[in-house]
């Protein structure tokens, strides 16, 4: 597969990128010398959750990218479409937009409130679409334009869904968009695709929600998703498109072969994640 060289001068707009797989989707792509909107929705410092926009920003700007720090609720298209605004009023434009934000609630059908079930669905699938709709008119004007969205691949087996049909509605529902949208703009050169951890990856929702320090072991850092990332936004559009990729997948096909770097406790059994 033919790659580009690297991200320098690239516009990426992505959601959730206050801390986590966003926010180290972004300093990778800053290492390049990119432009990065941080859009997500901590401005203030969250009691549980490390990072605010703010922080982000000087993170990426020391990285060696430049920043712009949006507070954006993916739930509200007039944030969407505020931060689109001034990204292209800063920038110039809108080479990539990485949906990264998410909601997630591991629970059956009689454990999820409505309330918990509208967040996830807001936020994972409308808030992929929205914010996709929202970037694709200036992503049809860019050189090597991509949508990549963090969700996995569609397999529709029943011990995907019975655990948790709520959650797995709202990230197939993102995987959907890929699906679709790959196929409507394949002809305009806008690439669309997805990318999917093989294992657990260490961030907050892992430290709060997804069983602490035991599964923190088991789990990769989130340098591999940026990495893999990295290696899909730096390919053609017009050769990669429609795609649902495995972080460890896209990196062996770059030629990488251990992967023991990205383990958070070396050696330790690494803890796979759902959907692969």
């Amino acid at each position: 597969m033919t790659t580009l060289a690297g991200l320098a001068g690239k516009t990426l707009l992505i959601t959730g990128a206050s801390r986590g797989i966003g926010l180290a989707i972004g300093l990778r792509a800053a290492r390049d010398g990119a432009n990065v909107v941080i859009a997500a929705k901590t401005a203030e410092p969250h009691p549980k959750l490390p990072g605010t926009i703010y922080t982000a920003a000087a993170e990426i700007e020391k990285a060696g990218g430049r920043a712009l720090a949006c507070v954006v609720d993916v739930r509200s298209e007039e944030q969407i479409l505020a931060a689109v605004e001034k990204a292209v009023s800063v920038f110039g434009g809108i080479d990539i937009l990485v949906n990264n934000a998410s909601a997630i609630s591991l629970t059956g059908t009689l454990a999820t409130p409505m309330k918990r079930y509208d967040l996830m669905h807001q936020i994972n699938t409308r808030g992929t679409f929205a914010c996709s709709q929202a970037c694709l008119p200036h992503l049809l004007k860019a050189k090597n334009p991509h949508i990549l969205n963090l969700s996995p691949p569609l397999d529709f087996q029943e011990k995907w869904f019975a655990p948790h049909v709520a959650y797995t509605m709202a990230k197939f529902g993102m995987s959907l968009c890929v699906l679709g949208m790959a196929g409507e703009f394949r002809s305009a050169g806008v690439a669309v695709n997805a990318l999917w951890p093989r294992t657990v990856i260490a961030t907050a929702a892992v430290q709060n929600l997804l069983g602490g320090d035991a599964t923190v072991r088991g789990s990769r850092s989130p340098e591999i998703m940026a990495d893999a990332a990295h290696a899909i936004l730096t390919r053609p559009s017009r050769e990669c498109t429609g795609n649902f990729f495995v972080d460890d997948d896209v990196l062996r096909s770059t030629g990488v072969t251990d992967l023991s770097k990205y383990q958070t406790v070396p050696g330790a059994e690494l803890i796979p994640d759902f959907f692969v």
